[in-house]
């Protein structure tokens, strides 16, 4: 399974506020089948296998004009780990593990 951080930015809106345009993205997502993902602050989570991670942000590009953007700007980061399995949740708790050793140790 891969991970990607996707950040779909809409030019040419008439406005400083995107967030109309982020609920939309996400209430597209959640009509997607085959992946998973959480909104953070900065970027949204997509996560699932790699063709349905790229179909989806495709589908997301391609929606963020049909929703009136005249221009649209796309970054896909992409950690697509294959000797064992992982998650965004499994990440963090690899982490959380690390930080957890190093207090206890000091």
């Amino acid at each position: 399974m891969a991970i990607a951080e996707v950040t779909i930015i809409p030019i040419g809106t008439g406005n400083t506020s995107l967030s109309g345009y982020v609920a939309d993205m996400q209430r597209k997502l959640a009509s997607i089948e085959g992946v998973t993902y959480e909104l953070t602050s900065m970027s949204t989570i997509i996560e699932g296998p790699l063709d349905r991670i790229l179909a989806a942000v495709k589908e997301l590009h391609e929606h963020t004009f049909e929703s009136g953007a005249q221009r649209v700007s796309t970054s896909i980061k992409i950690d697509d780990r294959r000797d064992k399995a992982g998650s965004s949740v499994q990440k963090l708790a690899s982490v959380q593990a690390k930080l957890a050793e190093r207090g206890a140790a000091e």
